[in-house]
């Protein structure tokens, strides 16, 4: 009687089979989150283009800029990971409840902490001393000039991604401290500071 031998795997070769799947998960899974933070920083852009819009459309009619959210008509949907400012010192509307209070007297969104949670959240202060550290306010005789920021941490570090836009063209110089392109046409959102890049 001849015996037949069953084919099967060695240790050695299931282990090489892991080794090289543990190498490829390595290099995978931090690409993955860094392409997952960028693809939430679409939010700040799509966002801050509608800020664009609606004070752009304000001006038309009432001839000057404003920096209430009610005046302007602006309400992003809920969900945002993004804080929006049209004030350097704003009256934020806060989002940590199931329900939310519209008022004409806000000049900026909070977080929706509800979802994300306070950590989320860079409270109502914009950073400075940066040298292209986010702006946001109307200035001129009458409100002729705007910039509207977002500020949010969508990937779980303790630096905050910095974007604004204005009405005006704007020139930056780029360092360690800023990475927006050094020629800004208005209307077009520029990252300030690209926490997911680093």
């Amino acid at each position: 009687m001849i015996k037949k031998f069953q084919k099967g795997f060695t240790l050695i070769e299931l282990m090489i089979v892991v080794a090289i799947i543990g190498i490829l998960a390595a290099i995978a899974i931090p690409n993955f989150i860094k392409f997952q933070a960028r693809s939430k920083q679409s939010e700040a852009k799509a966002n801050l283009k509608a800020i664009f819009t609606a004070q752009k459309a304000y001006y038309q009619e009432k001839d000057h800029f404003s920096s209430f959210t009610g005046d302007i008509g602006y309400e992003p949907e809920r969900n945002n990971r993004y804080a929006y400012f049209l004030d350097s010192a704003p009256v934020l509307e806060i989002r940590s409840a199931s329900s939310i209070s519209n008022a004409a007297t806000y000049t900026g969104i909070d977080v929706d902490t509800f979802k994300y949670g306070s950590t989320a959240s860079p409270g109502n202060t914009l950073p400075t001393g940066a040298s292209c550290a986010p702006a946001a306010g109307i200035s001129g005789t009458p409100a002729t000039t705007f910039s509207a920021a977002a500020i949010g941490n969508v990937d779980s570090d303790a630096s905050w991604d910095q974007w604004t836009i204005s009405s005006d063209s704007r020139t930056f110089t780029s360092g360690a401290a800023c990475t927006a392109d050094a020629a800004n046409p208005s209307g077009e959102p520029t990252n300030n500071y690209n926490d997911v890049n680093l």
